[in-house]
């Protein structure tokens, strides 16, 4: 058995790209495949968010009268 890519037969490298390739085919169908599901049943609604009262930020614990 040989332990080293480049000094592989060509079998060797032949099934190599095999297995990445039915693994790559294996990853994209399982990627839309859960698109696919994720969209079944779910609509989108616009949200409206109003803006509410002015906040001051700082860093010290003061408070701040106006």
């Amino acid at each position: 058995m040989n332990h080293s890519i480049y000094s592989a037969d060509r079998m060797t490298h032949l099934k190599v790209v095999i297995v990445a390739l039915v693994a790559g085919i294996f990853v994209a169908g399982f990627g839309i495949s859960a698109r696919m599901n994720a969209d079944e049943g779910s609509t989108q609604t616009a949200r409206v968010i109003k803006a509410g009262q002015p906040v001051a930020v700082t860093n010290s614990n003061v408070s701040m009268v106006r």
